[in-house]
This record gives structure tokens, sequence and C-alpha cells, in this order.
């Protein structure tokens, strides 16, 4: 791997607050669900997957490598966590959600991730909210919670990188025809002048 400073693009010298803001930054640019159906979702994978080592070697470097660090093995499994989840293994993330006890901003927006791809609208809420709540900053928590807070009535309009998509007077007016030429199969009718 190369110099994990030279990946996050900061000086060995930066502060703890300027690394983690440069990895969130890039985590933002480079999450493959921004990427989901290009062909750059395995490149933004890949990238993400580089950015995760080197910040988690960074900790650990900071932490004077020490193997019991729960900071380092915290941060460790999360990154394995958001892999697990960019490769749509949302059962294998929830396991290792699951088995931790400490529970802070990080897991929030993990397990919120993980019940929105499994349409767990009422649930994803909840979590982004929290993890909002707990670490207020996080600009990747604050995105998604904002789109998905706005949205909550229509909670099928999510794709799977999370945007959301508007419901239209087209969609209404398509979805009342489909309904009365249905209706009408069956011998009813739902608008009598069709």
């Amino acid at each position: 791997m190369r110099d994990p400073y030279q990946v996050l693009g900061v000086s060995p010298q930066a502060s703890d607050d300027e690394v983690k803001k440069a990895y969130r930054e890039l985590a933002k640019k480079y999450h493959p669900d921004n990427y989901a159906n290009t062909e750059f979702v395995d490149i933004a994978g890949e990238k993400m997957k580089e950015i995760n080592e080197a910040y988690d070697r960074i900790l650990q470097e900071r932490a004077g490598a020490k193997s019991g660090n729960s900071s380092s093995s915290q941060s460790s499994s999360f990154s394995r966590v958001r892999e697990l989840i960019a490769a749509g293994r949302l059962a294998e993330a929830e396991v290792i959600l699951n088995s931790r006890s400490d529970r802070g901003a990080e897991w929030f927006y993990l397990s919120g991730l993980c019940a929105m791809y499994r349409r767990r609208y009422n649930d994803a809420a909840g979590f982004f909210r929290e993890a909002c709540r707990l670490d207020p900053e996080n600009s990747e928590y604050a995105v998604m919670y904002q789109r998905f807070g706005g949205a909550q009535q229509n909670y099928g309009n999510f794709s799977r990188g999370g945007e959301y998509r508007e419901c239209n007077t087209c969609d209404i007016c398509t979805n009342l025809i489909c309904a009365d030429c249905l209706c009408e199969m069956c011998g009813g009718d739902l608008i009598s002048c069709c």
C-alpha cells in the first residue's frame, strides 16, 4: 500500500481533525453508492477500500500501533461493514454491527444504510437521525439524513444509492389509468369516461 497520508492528501503533520476531515471528504466523494449503475462502481469500491485502509493505518500509527487499541479495531470493523454494504452483503454487515456493544454515530449511520437497503424505512430514518444527533458535524450523515428525512412520506421512492426519486403528476395519471384498466378487466369501471 502506498503512503496513507498521500492517499488521504494530507501531510504527516496534519492534526487528527484534519485527517478525519480529509477521510470524510474522500469517503463522500468515492463511496460506491454514488456510482451505482455505472461502469465506475468497481473503481469507486477499490478507491474506497484504499481510503479506508489508509485511514485505519494512520489511526493505528497515531495510537502507537497497539494491538489492543479499541479505536483502531472499531474503525477497522466499521471499514469492513462499509465494504460489505457496498457489496450488497447486508446480512454479514448486520452481524458485525449487532455484535458491537459500543454504539456511536458511525454504528447508527451504517445500521441506517442496512435498514434502508432492506426497505425498513422507519428504522432507517431513526438510525440516520440518531447518527446526526451524535455527530452533527459529519457531513456524510447529514446528507443522508436530509435526503431521507425530507422524503419520509414517499418511502418507495429510494434507489439503491439512497437517491430520492420525485413522484410527479405523470406518475399519478399513469397509475390511475392502470388501475382503471384493471377494474375494467374485472368487470368494474373506476373512471367512467374512458
